[in-house]
């Protein structure tokens, strides 16, 4: 168990880096930002001497090798739009992206899940057919459209709840809906993919002929098997979630990682971005571990390697 926390600690760390390496890179092709951050009447001598302040003067290898430095350290350096401290920025958003993230999964899994393995039971039945069109539409509906709607209708409308924002449960309603509807639709047909696979099993047609109740076939012995595929995806789903569903958080200004985020790519904000890629990096990786040491518990004849 310690050589295998050791190894994937280390790919974890690899991971992060080559994350951070290639958005350090990829952001700069935007180009130099500093006359956005001076009056548009700035002369050029000001200019020059912004950038020199920023480091933004400097060869790029040397400026990449600065800034790994700080960052193995902790150090990302201070906005420049706002010269607050850029890792700061990022972790005072992480509670309002944790609270719709994990109540957008939690919806998600109360749904989907008692669809996915009621459409597999009755598969071919009206019922089945009704539930994986509703699956079908949730993935091919755009978050965006989606989140306008539910505005119009419950903000708009029927003034029910407010159109966006943050600071109470009542603002978090409609961008959690939208986050998890098409978590829900993806969920509920993959639950219903696995469980039609785990019910055609002989050891649950054995369960059946032996007079065992369907909701005990289902829930302990059919679902049971479908878990490790399920937590994947659930995984997958988190890891996203928690570095910042973009879209929905911009469209009902949530204020979380996400928007934050959006906002320093259109500022052209690099610290900011590179503090929350490396935070999504370590979310991404530490999530994969976490799903890995689950595996074990879930089917016992998975082994540490």
């Amino acid at each position: 168990m310690i050589d295998y926390v050791i190894k994937r600690g280390s790919q974890m760390i690899i991971v992060v880096l080559l994350a951070l390496t290639a958005v350090f890179f990829l952001v700069r092709l935007a180009g130099d930002p500093t006359a956005l951050f001076l009056p548009a009447d700035a002369s050029r001598e000001q200019i020059e001497e912004y950038r020199h302040l920023l480091g933004f003067d400097r060869p790029l290898l040397i400026q990449y090798t600065e800034f790994m430095t700080n960052a193995i350290q902790g150090d990302f350096g201070q906005s420049l739009r706002t010269s607050e401290d850029a890792l700061q920025m990022i972790l005072a958003r992480l509670p309002a992206t944790f609270q719709l993230a994990f109540t957008a999964l939690g919806l998600s899994l109360v749904v989907a899940i008692p669809i996915g393995i009621i459409t597999a039971y009755k598969k071919n039945s009206l019922l089945d057919y009704l539930g994986v069109s509703m699956t079908v539409l949730g993935q091919a509906i755009p978050s965006f459209w989606l989140g306008l709607i539910l505005i119009f209708i419950f903000a708009a409308h029927l003034k029910w709840v407010p159109s966006g924002g943050g600071g109470s449960t009542v603002h978090l309603v409609l961008p959690a809906v939208t986050l998890a509807a098409y978590s829900i639709a993806r969920f509920a047909r993959f639950t219903r993919s696995t469980m039609a696979d785990v019910l055609r099993k002989d050891y649950i047609r054995t369960a059946r002929s032996s007079g065992i109740p369907v909701s005990r076939i289902l829930f302990r012995y059919a679902f049971k098997n479908t878990l490790i595929p399920i937590i994947t995806l659930v995984a997958l789903d988190l890891g996203v979630l928690l570095g910042g569903a973009v879209i929905t958080e911009v469209v009902f200004a949530w204020p979380g990682i996400g928007k934050l985020l959006m906002q320093a790519l259109l500022n052209r904000d690099f610290p900011v971005v590179m503090a929350g890629v490396f935070f999504v990096a370590m979310i991404y990786c530490l999530i994969n571990f976490l799903v890995d040491v689950l595996y074990a518990y879930v089917n016992p004849q998975i082994r540490f390697k």
